[in-house]
């Protein structure tokens, strides 16, 4: 569960920064690729859905499901291939799933919590430093 006081997206980007900076020293390497993923997915996570308007109706109701279905169930399948294929991604997404799973899976006003606006931001705020 994230600390008292640490926003829940801090808390992964922490971990996310460890793990990349252990990634490049055992490769002796800067990792600019993946670290590149990983502010991505920072701009992405703290993204606050747009209001919808209230008079949508049934059938624009449902294809907005269906796509965002779609895009859960893709995730499902990266993340299924990926842990059956690796025993050792399989172990550190369930050590760490107190980590990252309030994050994913947070909803409109709770990423409004998270707050961050821009790249810049996001590299401080998650301190993710360059070689």
């Amino acid at each position: 569960m994230a600390e008292d006081g640490v926003k829940p997206d801090a808390q992964l980007f922490q971990l996310l920064a460890s793990l990349l900076q252990q990634v490049e020293s055992l490769s002796n390497q800067e990792e600019v690729e993946l670290r590149e993923k990983i502010e991505a997915l920072g701009i992405e996570v703290t993204k606050v859905p747009p209001k919808l308007p209230n008079n949508l109706n049934e059938l624009e109701i449902a294809a907005e499901l269906d796509r965002l279905s779609a895009k859960l169930d893709d995730v499902d399948k990266m993340i299924s291939s990926t842990m059956n294929a690796d025993p050792e991604v399989r172990s550190l997404l369930s050590s760490t799933a107190d980590v990252w799973l309030p994050v994913i899976t947070a909803n409109a006003d709770e990423r409004r919590f998270f707050g961050v606006s821009s790249t810049d931001d996001l590299q401080e705020e998650h301190a993710f430093p360059r070689k």
